[in-house]
């Protein structure tokens, strides 16, 4: 009996224990309340003990990050996200969306808040697809039993067309286009799986009537799923199909699309998406009144998520303005200008022979894409793709706004394979301006004909920072502020991490307007010094010289320079046996060797080191090539020609000066005009001085 009551009382203790646990936990717990099922209405979450709606922010909730919230609620993929108003504001957990996207859990990425939006949520409830790649493809599974939290599969053999069609409806997709086994990895085997027989109205998998369960089925024949992406894509108001305002159809309604500022690679994918090529504009258009949008994040769509995932509803009078390049893109390349061109001329897209396009012809392509002026034309540089077929050759004089406005001639059958036209176009010009130097200032970038400052609402790393400074072939990036002016301007904004994920710069670019500017300072690219020698000997310099003779004992210089940069800093004189260091006056140093060894001989260079921003930098000379010779076998030749011989031409000198000056002035006697019959130039004393009198 003790040991029953011994027993109970651990009992309660673990129990509460247990329960205190779980009162104390830090991780919120999630809910939808107020839905037809516990799998749709509005989000709510428990933090710090805590119920709390969560806010619609700046930034509207995508699918994408409602689909966390759905696999958290263990309520499939997401179907549907909006938001309900209410007349007065409460307190919310105001959560980042892109921060959900990220993997961070919900707890992490909440903040305090009010609103007066508040977000509604449905879930798919029991149907899901997972690893397709998105939320309309994957393996099957299904969760027939809601007390039940398990999913499984379905096997191939229990479901056909209508039970797809229905499957796609219930997840907010299109019409079912790929019904296979194992599409999307295997999986479990299914077990215990129904045979679903729908007639393909119904609204829900589990509304449909199912056959008993079969215990269990072979291995790969799990369903995988592919429904059509639900609504349209287009662009109205253009000068052609392939330019104008995008608009979205979603949820059975078209809409204009906005976001924060698009970039030319997520514009990139609209266009991919219409057939359209490649993107050369994005811009926006402002209307007088508000109406309905689909708020779609660039970010998102450049992750690779479709159209659809990344959109959301909300209002604007701001309205995204596209323009594709229509007939012509560059594929597999390194960026939007570089790539194996292909053509659109007659609904189909065809390489281009290489022996059938020139350089004129390539400068209509690359402003076609808005780039700048082709710089590589080369055969299946970006790989070969299929051998051109029936591909004309352009006869473009270089004028042309696009290359289907060229003249051409008649069709070519075919082309040997590796000769598909490859083409390098260059990029947009990058400056810093304003700052002390090239490497420093505020960043420009000059895009589609203008000149403009760049900004980010997203501080700039000095990883993004990076990108340009090498960019300017100024090093690596030491500093990146902002500067403020008192007006408003056109600038580029650019955000930092479609720099870094390794797109340029121009494909980054979105038009906007701020009073802010971004300020860089790159370390820049040391000059290189400059290495001569001097010998006062013969006085000659070695400023040009690649080697240098000095004889034994003799002295000599070997000077360091490099051209104005940095204050400061010091020269290493370096060979492969001797360093020797002396600080930079003027930029420059002098090494002196008063009497040359065999020992200096060598190879020397010079080494400038100098500290700025907090960093150390150098930079090397060329090498110089310093030989020692011994003294002449005959050192006497040696000491006239370089001491005697001087010293007798100056005393003789001299000696002549002092004489001239002595019998300057006085005219000499009859007896010594006899004495000096000739002066030293052999003219007779007695004629001169007669013409002289004369």
């Amino acid at each position: 009996m003790d040991h029953l009551l011994l027993l109970m009382m651990l009992l309660v203790c673990s129990s509460g224990l247990q329960a205190e646990r779980e009162l104390n936990s830090t991780e919120p717990g999630v809910r939808l309340v107020g839905g037809e099922s516990r799998c749709a209405g509005a989000l709510e979450v428990e933090h710090e003990g805590e119920w709390r709606p969560v806010g619609e922010g700046y930034s509207p909730w995508t699918l994408k990050a409602a689909g966390v919230v759905c696999r958290e609620l263990d309520c499939g993929s997401a179907v549907s996200v909006g938001r309900r108003e209410e007349s007065s504001g409460r307190p919310v957990w105001w959560i980042r969306p892109d921060c959900v996207e990220s993997g961070s859990a919900l707890r992490e990425c909440a903040g305090s808040s009010s609103s007066f939006y508040f977000l509604n949520l449905t879930c798919s409830d029991s149907v899901r697809l997972l690893g397709g790649t998105g939320l309309c493809s994957g393996r099957l599974e299904v969760n027939s039993d809601p007390s039940d939290p398990s999913w499984s599969s379905v096997c191939e053999a229990d479901f056909d067309q209508q039970d797809a069609q229905v499957v796609c409806r219930q997840l907010g997709c299109g019409a079912p286009s790929v019904l296979q086994g194992a599409l999307y990895g295997e999986g479990e085997a299914p077990m215990g799986t129904k045979e679903f027989q729908c007639g393909g109205h119904e609204s829900a998998l589990l509304d449909c009537s199912s056959a008993s369960e079969r215990s269990t089925c072979s291995p790969g024949t799990a369903v995988s799923l592919t429904c059509s992406e639900p609504g349209g894509v287009q662009l109205v108001g253009g000068e052609s199909r392939c330019a104008g305002r995008l608009e979205l159809e979603h949820q059975g309604e078209w809409r204009p699309v906005w976001g924060s500022p698009w970039t030319l690679k997520a514009a990139g994918v609209a266009c991919r998406k219409l057939d359209c090529g490649s993107a050369v504009s994005v811009g926006r258009r402002v209307e007088s009144s508000m109406r309905s949008v689909w708020w779609i994040r660039p970010d998102c769509v450049e992750s690779g998520s479709a159209l659809r995932e990344c959109a959301a509803s909300d209002s604007s009078s701001y309205f995204l303005n596209l323009t594709c390049s229509d007939s012509v893109r560059l594929l597999g390349g390194t960026g939007l200008c570089s790539g194996r061109l292909e053509v659109n001329s007659d609904s189909s897209w065809s390489s281009v022979c290489e022996a059938d396009f020139d350089q004129q012809d390539a400068q209509v392509v690359c402003r076609q894409l808005g780039c700048g002026a082709p710089s590589v034309l080369q055969g299946a540089l970006y790989g070969e793709g299929e051998a051109p077929m029936g591909t004309k050759e352009f006869q473009c004089g270089g004028h042309e706004s696009a290359l289907l406005d060229c003249s051409s001639a008649s069709e070519r059958s075919t082309c040997s394979p590796g000769t598909a036209v490859s083409l390098t176009c260059s990029d947009p010009g990058v400056q810093l301006v304003g700052g002390e130097s090239r490497c420093a200032g505020a960043l420009e970038l000059e895009y589609e004909g203008e000149w403009r400052p760049v900004w980010s609402y997203s501080p700039w790393t000095l990883k993004a920072a990076g990108v340009a400074c090498r960019e300017l072939d100024c090093g690596s990036a030491v500093s990146v502020g902002e500067r403020k002016e008192s007006s408003m301007r056109s600038v580029w904004w650019i955000r930092p991490d479609c720099v870094q994920s390794g797109s340029a710069l121009r494909e980054c670019a979105a038009s906007d307007s701020s009073s802010y500017f971004l300020n860089l300072t790159c370390s820049d690219k040391l000059f290189q010094p400059n290495i001569s020698v001097s010998s006062s000997m013969y006085g000659v310099s070695g400023a040009q010289q690649q080697g240098f003779q000095a004889f034994r004992g003799s002295t000599f210089t070997i000077s360091c320079s490099i051209q104005p940069q940095y204050p400061g800093g010091s020269f290493l004189l370096s060979s492969s046996t001797h360093n020797y260091t002396q600080p930079a006056v003027n930029h420059s140093a002098h090494f002196l060797f008063p009497a040359a060894e065999p020992a200096h001989q060598g190879n020397y260079s010079c080494v400038y080191h100098v500290s700025a921003f907090s960093q150390n930098f150098s930079s090397e000379s060329r090498l110089l090539s310093v030989t020692v010779t011994g003294v002449p076998s005959d050192p006497e030749p040696f000491i006239i020609r370089a001491v005697v011989l001087p010293l007798t031409q100056l005393l003789v000198t001299v000696g002549l000066y002092f004489y001239c000056k002595a019998t300057r002035g006085r005219r000499p006697s009859r007896q010594e005009d006899i004495e000096l019959d000739y002066d030293d130039l052999g003219v007779p004393a007695e004629e001169e001085g007669a013409q002289g009198a004369e």
